[in-house]
């Protein structure tokens, strides 16, 4: 009795967990091989548009609710999820050689996002964006002043340039009247810079998360008050909102981060500009919003100015932002 024949049967398939798992490795593996400030490059090029998704929605949002209200939840959720780190390194993250520094961070940073993300609800998008980037200026005047760096006529002349690109954007009506959110959106940049000075001397002592510790901390406990005088109950959408926004935040931090720890920060710091292009992008098709040309123009002396900054540091062996542990949760 002969066998029967026997019908060939399809080579089994692998499970879909197992083809992922392969893809992810495949990448993983191609990305490393790329030079480092490649890397760096792809990480903040992801943190600038996250960071536009956020203040994009940011705008939406605060039409309806304050920003004190957003704040306290961003930072409440951004908190949550970096909750498993600060609690791990206790009593550590708690322990600071400069407590008064670091007071200090806390209220210059809650000024950066209180008085930034007011003018980003207020302005359009692209026009709050574009004076954001004068915070480069305000490293140096303050570097000056808390650092005694010495500066030369080189880093004074691109301060002054980029100031005049500020000064363009700001250019009064024929009335002589200035936007007073341009001016708020100033105040936020100054802010913003004076963290950096604040950041750059704390970490002489105080290692990152105890830094990260206390501003995710500071800052909430100093929003909550006004938050609950100015709270509205928000819708469930809006509610999916909030979570949205503190979910980006944090993504955009960590990208941020991945970013300079991956390449020199003078090789991929100008792609943090793309921001602009960003919010342009957004403030068109979501708010109806075009920036004005002078807008445009001052943005584009300052980027330049910034860059050729930057760029001139590198060459002395100097660094105008600290590691990027040290960045904390200032935008």
């Amino acid at each position: 009795m002969t066998d029967p024949i026997k019908t060939p049967q399809p080579a089994e398939r692998p499970n879909p967990e197992f083809r992922r798992r392969r893809a992810a490795n495949r990448i993983r593996t191609y990305l490393n091989q790329l030079p480092a400030n490649t890397i760096g490059a792809l990480w903040i090029l992801l943190a600038a548009f996250l960071f536009s998704i956020m203040v994009a929605l940011f705008k939406f949002i605060g039409q309806d609710l304050s920003v004190f209200q957003i704040l306290v939840v961003r930072q409440s959720v951004m908190l949550l999820i970096v909750a498993p780190k600060i609690l791990g390194g206790l009593p550590g993250s708690l322990a600071t050689k400069r407590p008064g520094l670091q007071v200090t961070r806390v209220l210059f940073a809650s000024g950066a996002m209180l008085c930034g993300f007011t003018a980003v609800v207020e302005m359009p998008l692209a026009d709050a964006t574009a004076i954001s980037f004068s915070k480069t200026f305000f490293i140096t005047i303050f570097a000056i002043w808390l650092l005694g760096e010495t500066v030369g006529v080189h880093r004074w002349g691109a301060t002054i340039v980029g100031f005049l690109g500020v000064l363009l954007m700001l250019r009064p009506d024929g009335e002589g009247f200035i936007d007073p959110f341009a001016l708020l959106a100033i105040a936020g940049a100054a802010c913003a810079g004076m963290v950096m000075i604040v950041v750059r001397i704390l970490t002489r002592t105080d290692p990152p998360v105890t830094i990260l510790t206390y501003q995710a901390l500071g800052v909430g406990a100093l929003m909550l008050i006004p938050a609950i005088m100015t709270w509205q109950p928000p819708t469930l959408s809006q509610w999916g909102l909030l979570l949205v926004i503190g979910v980006i935040s944090w993504a955009a931090q960590m990208a941020n981060i991945r970013a300079f720890k991956s390449g020199e920060a003078t090789a991929i710091a100008s792609l943090d500009y793309t921001r602009l292009l960003y919010a342009t992008i957004f403030g068109a098709l979501i708010f109806s919003q075009w920036p004005r040309l002078e807008t445009l123009l001052g943005a584009a002396v300052i980027i330049t100015a910034s860059i050729y900054t930057v760029r001139r540091e590198a060459k002395r062996g100097r660094e105008l932002a600290r590691a990027a542990d040290g960045r904390g949760y200032t935008n």
